[in-house]
């Protein structure tokens, strides 16, 4: 019987089985393939819908599984194990996409938006980040202009996960000027609206199975009804969810370094030197050890941070440790993963390298490790107190 990393409610336990057992026949089999091919087929989120991935914390009136984060965090790892690019996509859809439209979405909204996203009809993404921002929200320069009925966009972002895939877009925009962190507001629209062009897709290290790309606004109109939320919160709307980003990343590594850890032991156990296999040799077997003890304390910090989540009290903290850590870890592992290789680990041929160029981004993306830090050091009292 398999060993429970936590112990996890019966739910959970059932969630983490069921994305196993589909990242186990349904991506890692066409894993490599999609990754030399450039991307992942678009009917596969559709599937994953199917046994309620696409939608995890949404409530089943708008079509979603209605679970707690943990459980979500869960199949994020299980997923991020088979395919790192494609557990971004869906991680990019439950949240912030769908879970800020069930928050403050108007039930128009959910009705045309929502359903749609957790059915796998529609895949959601986000459109926060801008070439000169960064991790800086505050400084974005995308303009939206009232017009009547209808607002008028205008602007450019960057590192898109699914901007050219996904068939809906939550933007944030300035509304007002002089507003500041006030001055922010909350859209959401369909990528076919004329006004959305993609002009680029950018060539990645890692992640190849989705599409990362940097779009652009032309005067691009929005009905008014599809403001999200009230105008000026649009900043609160994007960072609300912070940190069920954060553990999500520290989910995603974890997955990726278990990956990394299985091809290692797998390979150790088969490649025989001096008579025997290498995972007998004490320098082999105790770098395996190594790998294994840093997976696991990974986990234990992302899902202690999720369960505080799910119990309503503050993780911001916890969060940002877990993806420092996790995101930091995962390098780590892939790179032990590949030296336990040797030249093999090098080769396209073997898992070992493809896994370690796709764990190298969650050091970057929902804020880098040095952003991490710094939030961790604003609350060092809380670490000893």
């Amino acid at each position: 019987m398999e060993r429970c990393p936590v112990l996890l409610t019966e739910d959970q336990e059932a969630v983490r089985r069921t994305a196993r057992h589909f990242a186990a026949n349904e991506i890692a089999p066409h894993a490599a393939d999609w990754d030399r091919a450039g991307g992942a087929p678009r009917d596969l989120y559709r599937r994953m819908a199917d046994i309620g991935l696409m939608g995890m914390m949404i409530e089943p009136t708008w079509g979603g599984s209605g679970l707690d984060f943990t459980s979500y965090a869960l199949a994020v790892e299980e997923i991020s194990a088979a395919d790192g690019g494609v557990s971004n996509v869906m991680a990019a859809n439950n949240s912030p996409v769908a879970v800020a439209i069930q928050q403050v979405g108007t039930d128009r909204q959910k009705a045309d938006y929502l359903t749609k996203l957790t059915s796998g009809e529609w895949i959601g993404s986000i459109h926060l980040t801008e070439p000169h921002t960064g991790s800086d929200a505050s400084a974005i320069t995308t303009r939206a202009v009232r017009d009547g009925d209808e607002w008028v966009l205008t602007g450019h972002k960057s590192f898109i996960t699914a901007g050219s895939l996904s068939d809906v877009a939550l933007i944030i925009a300035v509304t007002d000027p002089d507003g500041g962190k006030r001055g922010l507001s909350a859209f959401i629209t369909p990528t076919d609206n004329p006004g959305y062009r993609v002009i680029a897709e950018e060539r990645k290290l890692g992640h190849r199975t989705n599409d990362t790309c940097q779009v652009a606004f032309d005067g691009m109109r929005i009905p008014a009804s599809d403001l999200l939320g009230e105008e000026g919160r649009g900043l609160h709307i994007a960072l609300a969810n912070l940190s069920l980003g954060r553990i999500g990343v520290a989910a995603q590594a974890v997955g990726g370094a278990r990956a990394a850890l299985a091809a290692a032991h797998t390979y150790a156990t088969e490649r025989e030197t001096f008579g025997r296999p290498i995972v007998e040799h004490q320098a082999i077997a105790f770098k395996l050890a190594d790998m294994a003890t840093e997976i696991e304390a990974g986990r234990q910090l992302y899902l202690h941070a999720a369960q505080l989540r799910d119990a309503g009290r503050a993780c911001g903290r916890e969060a940002s440790m877990a993806k420092l850590f996790a995101s930091e870890m995962a390098e780590r592992v892939a790179s032990a993963a590949v030296q336990i290789h040797g030249g093999y680990g090098y080769l396209n041929d073997y898992p070992v390298e493809k896994l370690y160029r796709d764990v190298r981004v969650y050091q970057i993306y929902e804020g880098t490790s040095e952003v991490q830090k710094i939030v961790i050091s604003r609350d060092l009292e809380g670490c000893y107190r």
